[in-house]
């Protein structure tokens, strides 16, 4: 499809929507009229075919955001299809050829017409991966790849969040050739694809995938001279060294994205994004269940049975008290409200608190009486009365 008839199509008729449709209604439109027109559906039909083949020309340039602005301007710009020259481009004898457009300056006419100069193929560049008049190609600009890490913090480094110097291996421009691949420095646009890194591959009924060019290997060019460094990949192996800030309340595990901080890209493209996956290595004393940190304290029976305050640790703070109620049973858990680990929004969940009942080992004579009084006390009450009657019963 040449580019002028790009412009003198009028692909929003094609489908059947307004020029103001959004991008749903489109897709809508598409999927209607192709299910309608499908090879699979009209066999041996070639009106059918080639009216599919249209719609999907139509949507690949109104379902692309991009394309679709292009081709709006474009069409605006010469009036769906037809130039409509200014008042000073000659008055009404002034004879012009939309073709000229699209190959130099037009013949005749003392200058450029309407101030286009030697044509407006840059208007078309991102469509046809032209990079302006005369067919000329610009070669695209490549992002850097992805780097993946590791490192391994301390669980209060993982809580309070920790800067951290990281050593990463990953491709970068080669110096010895500027990053060009080519040990003179000027690598040829590659022709197979055009500069652009990649080549169309036919799916069948009107569609088409891109894959990256085999010749270029996606880079665009291709080294007449290869580098002896790189071996005409413009690529290299480098390692430095990033001061790389944590996040506070990372978990175990947790990867995270810092975007910007991969490999260099290529011709001014964006780096990529580095991936760091962290370790927390345990703690002898917290634990930590999502935003929430926890800890067991143990407490003797007197204050379980009677009740009384303990002090209870916290991570990088002072201690708290907590109240514990007569009767406290053991394996009971209370809350430390905002001392847990930091979340996304600057918060801090809770220290859970659990109790353990101190059984001592050894009894002294006083603690020994006392507690063979409690028994005497007591003898009268079976706490696994309740137990025998449920099992009964079940």
């Amino acid at each position: 499809m040449s580019t002028k008839d790009f412009i003198e199509k009028d692909y929003y008729k094609v489908l059947g929507v307004p020029k103001d449709a959004t991008e749903a209604e489109i897709k809508k439109a598409y999927r209607k009229l192709a299910r309608e027109f499908h090879p699979d559906a009209n066999k041996g039909n070639t009106k059918a075919e080639e009216r599919f083949k249209e719609i999907s020309e139509a949507n690949d340039i109104l379902g692309d955001p991009k394309k679709r602005k292009e081709y709006d301007e474009a069409r605006a710009l010469f009036g769906n299809g037809g130039y409509r020259p200014g008042p000073g481009a000659g008055g009404g004898n002034f004879n012009f050829d939309l073709g000229d457009l699209f190959g130099g300056a037009p013949q005749g006419g003392g200058g450029n017409a309407g101030g286009f100069g030697g044509g407006i193929g840059d208007v078309f560049g991102g469509l046809f991966n032209r990079g302006g008049a005369g067919g000329t190609t610009r070669v695209q600009p490549r992002r850097g790849q992805d780097i993946e890490s590791e490192v391994t913090l301390s669980f209060t480094e993982a809580i309070e969040g920790a800067t951290v110097p990281l050593r990463m291996s990953s491709q970068a421009p080669c110096k010895a050739c500027s990053g060009t691949g080519d040990a003179n420095g000027t690598p040829r646009v590659c022709p197979t694809c055009v500069g652009t890194g990649q080549v169309a591959r036919g799916s069948g009924g009107g569609f088409s995938l891109t894959d990256p060019c085999p010749d270029c290997k996606g880079r665009g060019l291709i080294a007449e001279n290869p580098c002896e460094v790189c071996k005409g990949s413009g690529r290299a192996k480098s390692s430095r060294t990033m001061q790389v800030r944590i996040p506070a309340g990372v978990s175990d595990n947790q990867r995270i994205r810092l975007r910007g901080k991969g490999a260099p890209g290529e011709r001014g493209g964006p780096a990529g994004d580095l991936y760091v996956v962290v370790h927390v290595d345990p703690h002898p004393v917290f634990g930590r269940k999502e935003d929430n940190l926890t800890v067991s304290v143990p407490v003797t029976f007197a204050e379980a049975a009677l009740g009384g305050e303990v002090r209870v640790p916290t991570l990088g703070g002072p201690p708290v008290t907590l109240k514990l109620p007569p009767g406290t049973p053991n394996g009971l858990t209370m809350r430390a409200r905002g001392k847990g680990a930091f979340r996304k929004d600057g918060t801090r969940g809770d220290l859970l608190v659990t109790v353990e009942v101190s059984v001592p080992k050894d009894l002294t004579g006083k603690a020994r009486d006392a507690l063979e009084a409690y028994r005497e006390a007591t003898a009268g009450e079976d706490p696994r009365a309740e137990l025998f009657q449920a099992a009964k019963g079940a």
